[in-house]
C-alpha cells in the first residue's frame, strides 16, 4: 500500500461510520468505472484500428481537410 493511501485511511478512521461508508462508496464506484473503461477499451481496439486505417487511407487519397481550431 502506498504512503498516501495509508495516510488517507488513517484520516478516514477518525470519521463517523456514515462518512466512512459514503467515502467508501465513492471509491468503489470509481474503481468499478475504471474496470468498465478498461474493458470497453479492450473490446474496441479492433474497431479503433480499423477506423484509424480508414482515416489514413482518406488522408493519403487527399479526401481530408486541415482542421483550423479558430474556425470551430
Amino acid at each position: 500500500m502506498t504512503e498516501l493511501l495509508e495516510r488517507t485511511i488513517t484520516k478516514l478512521r477518525d470519521l463517523s461510520g456514515d462518512r466512512q461508508d459514503a467515502i467508501a462508496m465513492i471509491i468503489l464506484e470509481e474503481l468499478e468505472d475504471e474496470i468498465k473503461w478498461d474493458i470497453s477499451f479492450e473490446r474496441s481496439q479492433d474497431m479503433l484500428a480499423k477506423l484509424a486505417g480508414e482515416a489514413m487511407s482518406e488522408y493519403r487519397a487527399g479526401k481530408t481537410q486541415d482542421l483550423f481550431l479558430g474556425k470551430l
